[in-house]
């Protein structure tokens, strides 16, 4: 992460007051919403942070106000999932272990699409020493996951496809149940290559039960239009050129652009 991203964005969250993991988890632990995404100038997101600043807190822990993520996602040989995704198919999901590096903990995830263009998120305590493999159990997690969601059973054997890895801090409505994690420093790889993305913008991910929220409101003021992006799917295109990407080409561009 370059200087001046982080100074600024240090100097923006440091006008939000903390915010504990438990009131996080507590009032704002959205496992079933619409995610909105967004691509954020440094410029921008210090402005939103602004006007933000009297009813959104920030999560801190132990002085820290952010932290590193790692995400192992899994898939089958020929990437069936991601084609999924592509093909817009009506049933699709990720199957991923998240680990927060700062702490040590891990767990095993399932993200499904549900109706409504809602995310329905899955997970159990997993691991990090196997957190890129899938145990019996996290197998047994899985099927359970998609033959109550889908009325479907495991296609195929999955393993691990791909890493990413980058830094978050995450903002909590103090008013509505709603949350924004800011995501910067990404790095994706796959044991063949790296891309390093986003030098000199936010990921900016909002996270609401339904409708859009304040936060949402206010990029749409900073004429900052929601963008198609999935970490996954845009790192395993840009890890793999020769994959057909017609949804995320736009945001692949942004991506990687130079600040």
């Amino acid at each position: 992460m370059s200087r001046r991203l982080l100074a600024a964005m240090t100097g923006a969250l440091s006008q939000l007051p903390p915010i504990t993991l438990d009131k996080v988890l507590a009032e704002s632990e959205l496992q079933t919403r619409v995610d909105r995404k967004y691509l954020v100038p440094i410029a921008t997101f210090v402005e939103l942070v602004t006007r933000l600043r009297d009813r959104f807190g920030v999560l801190e822990i132990d002085g820290q106000r952010s932290f590193r993520y790692e995400s192992v996602y899994f898939d089958t040989p020929s990437l069936g999932l991601y084609r999924q995704h592509v093909q817009r198919r009506r049933y699709r999901y990720k199957v991923r272990t998240r680990s927060y590096l700062d702490s040590g903990e891990c767990s095993f995830e399932v993200k499904l699409k549900g109706n409504r263009s809602e995310t329905v998120k899955s997970r159990m305590p997993y691991s990090l020493a196997d957190r890129a493999r899938l145990t019996e159990p996290a197998w047994e997690f899985l099927a359970e996951q998609l033959r109550t969601a889908y009325g479907v059973g495991i296609v195929d054997r999955l393993q691990p496809a791909l890493t990413t890895t980058y830094r978050r801090s995450t903002l909590v409505d103090r008013v509505e149940h709603a949350r924004m994690t800011c995501d910067v420093d990404l790095r994706f790889f796959d044991g063949r290559a790296s891309v390093d993305v986003l030098p000199a913008a936010v990921l900016v991910e909002s996270k609401t039960a339904g409708r859009a929220g304040a936060a949402d409101l206010v990029l749409r003021e900073l004429q900052v239009r929601p963008i198609q992006v999935s970490k996954y799917c845009v790192a395993a295109a840009l890890l793999n050129p020769q994959l057909r990407a017609n949804p995320w080409h736009r945001t692949l561009r942004q991506l990687t652009r130079s600040g």
